[in-house]
């Protein structure tokens, strides 16, 4: 089994970069939050995916040197903030706008719940995306606002295009991230462009459910969408995020090892359902063979688990009546802490499952403790102390940036207390 390909690509998302990176002999890639892409033909240019509003300046101006006038299509491959929000400052003139047909149930979804979303993902973004801002307005002095686009031309199943003689096919299939995904296939070169289809970060585990909150994503229809991809037999990748994959056979292994990997996940984890296992044992079992090794940078294989059994059986796990009822575990917190002779207590405690690398179990007890109105200082010290632990194991995106966020808000309560 050769070496999985995530373990030599980057494990997060950036920014935009500046000027552009030729693909071939008539695309090129500006990269940033999701890479956008200019293909040009003698007839036109197209993009694909315009970024956040910060960075769609930096877009316009890579592709301007290219191909000064507007693009004659934007093709989107999926409806999410960072491959949408410069639409509007990339077309011009006769540009038409190309989405999935669900597009626009989903702008309506993150319209719906944009408070909520965008408090939840704030921590994983909003350092690198507030410097990113701060360099715009310095490099372009006003920046556009962040775009909700309406499609000119919207599509159900296939849609096909030719531009200048180049031959463009839009395959509209759900994915790893959204309903309104789509993949953009060039047949005649053997280019194809999946977007965020495979999910942020190609090679890693599919997030079938996000640490900031989204609908469930479901396994099979994602292995389906893998199988698609690999059907077309592309022989280059250009992917949402960093740099594309070359190579027919090298890209077929990587697929297969994708979807076989979501595929055991899943057929795994409903075994375990209907063996009456309960869903803490399934996450603590279910781990990836090796020849299923894929990354878990920004999904993992324990969160999967849950989502495929929540997506399956719902929110109730049938492990305690307080499921039912809307009083929280944290009501009792004040008696338990009475009942442990004090606050003290559950930290020496916690402190010692520290000490022997149980670091859940700490969390368990810090938790009642900082629950509280006024826990002691070292409540605090021992609660960081066992995030850093946390930090230094974690190789996922969104868990890191969680850790670190829950480090910085111990860091300031302890100095308010």
């Amino acid at each position: 089994m050769s070496t999985p390909l995530w373990k030599s690509r980057p494990g997060a998302p950036y920014p935009a970069t500046f000027g552009t990176q030729p693909i071939g002999d008539f695309i090129h890639l500006s990269e940033g939050l999701s890479n956008s892409f200019l293909i040009t033909t003698s007839e036109g240019s197209i993009v694909v995916n315009t970024g956040m509003f910060f960075e769609a300046p930096y877009h316009k101006q890579n592709y301007a040197k290219i191909d000064p006038n507007p693009p004659r299509y934007i093709v989107l491959t999926q409806g999410h903030v960072d491959h949408v929000g410069g639409v509007d400052h990339l077309r011009g003139p006769g540009t038409q706008v190309i989405a999935h047909a669900g597009n626009a149930e989903h702008q309506a979804y993150d319209r719906r719940l944009a408070p909520f979303r965008g408090s939840r993902s704030a921590f994983a973004f909003k350092r690198d995306n507030a410097r990113a801002v701060k360099q715009a307005l310095a490099d372009h002095g006003t920046l556009p606002p962040q775009a909700v686009p309406t499609p000119d031309i919207v599509f159900d199943g296939r849609f096909s295009f030719q531009l200048g003689g180049l031959r463009v096919e839009l395959i509209g299939v759900k994915g790893a991230e959204t309903n309104d995904s789509l993949v953009i296939w060039l047949p005649d070169s053997g280019i194809c462009f999946p977007g965020n289809l495979f999910g942020c970060l190609f090679g890693h585990f599919p997030n079938l459910v996000t640490v900031r909150g989204d609908r469930y994503r479901d396994a099979l229809t994602c292995a389906a969408a893998f199988e698609l991809v690999r059907d077309l037999r592309p022989k280059r990748l250009l992917v949402g995020h960093h740099q594309p994959i070359e190579g027919e056979a090298l890209i077929r292994s990587e697929i297969e090892r994708l979807r076989d990997a979501t595929l055991w996940v899943h057929d795994e984890t409903v075994k375990g359902m209907n063996a009456g296992k309960d869903l803490h044992t399934l996450l603590r079992e279910i781990v990836l063979p090796p020849n299923l090794e894929v990354g878990e940078g920004y999904g993992t294989v324990r969160w999967s688990v849950q989502a495929i059994w929540e997506h399956y059986a719902g929110w109730f796990h049938h492990e305690s009546t307080t499921e039912l009822y809307p009083v929280p575990r944290r009501a009792i917190h004040g008696g338990l802490v009475e009942l442990a002779g004090g606050a003290e207590a559950l930290v020496a405690r916690a402190r010692a499952k520290l000490a022997a690398g149980e670091h859940e179990q700490a969390l368990h007890l810090l938790d009642i403790v900082l629950s509280e109105p006024s826990p002691p200082a070292a409540a605090f010290e021992v609660a960081i102390a066992v995030h850093h632990a946390l930090a230094k194991q974690s190789v996922n995106f969104w868990l890191s940036a969680w850790l670190a966020e829950q480090i910085d808000r111990l860091e300031t309560r302890a100095k308010q207390a």
